[in-house]
């Protein structure tokens, strides 16, 4: 069986949002809080979860990812939230 990803959202302490993708998306916000995540979220702590879509595989969830960061602030947690991009 292939490993499943999920696209997920975060939500920095000054406002801004993170997008990323991971196998374990609760493991992941723990190592973004604990500033072994992302560059990006180092300086932003801590980070709250606020939107994440799967399971997909890897290259759906990267597509997604891509599509979520090309929208606009307030469009990226409704991106999320729809059934209809997956694939």
């Amino acid at each position: 069986m292939s490993t499943m990803w999920w696209v997920y959202l975060l939500e920095c302490s000054d406002g801004s949002y993170y997008a990323g993708v991971a196998v374990d998306v609760e493991r992941r916000l723990a190592q973004h809080n604990a500033g072994r995540g992302a560059k990006y979220t180092r300086g932003r702590t801590p980070a709250t979860l606020i939107a994440s879509q799967g399971p997909m595989d890897r290259s759906a969830a990267l597509r997604l990812e891509a599509k979520v960061k090309r929208q606009k602030r307030p469009e990226k947690p409704a991106m999320l939230a729809r059934a209809d991009h997956a694939g």
